[in-house]
C-alpha cells in the first residue's frame, strides 16, 4: 500500500486559512516513512520561518499521510 503526503501551512489567528504547501517527496511505501518524512520536514520549515513571522502569525504545520488508493501496490 502507497501513501501520499498532503502538507499545509497554517496560523492560530481567526479569520486565516491553512494553505497546503509543497513537498519534495509526495509518495512512500508505508505510513511510517510518510509520517516520520512529515514530522522532519515541517521541523525544516518552521525552523527555516524567522521567529517574528511564527510568533506574529502564530504560524504551525499541519500534515497527513493518505492511503493513495490510485496506485497498485
Amino acid at each position: 500500500m502507497k501513501f501520499v503526503i498532503i502538507m499545509f501551512i497554517c496560523s492560530a489567528i481567526e479569520g486565516n486559512k491553512c494553505k497546503e504547501i509543497p513537498t519534495t517527496i509526495t509518495h512512500f511505501q508505508d505510513h511510517y516513512n510518510c509520517a516520520v518524512y512529515g514530522y522532519n520536514y515541517s521541523h525544516t520549515l518552521i525552523s527555516n520561518f524567522s521567529r517574528e513571522f511564527v510568533n506574529k502569525q502564530k504560524a504551525y504545520i499541519q500534515f497527513a499521510c493518505k492511503e493513495d488508493l490510485r496506485i497498485d501496490t
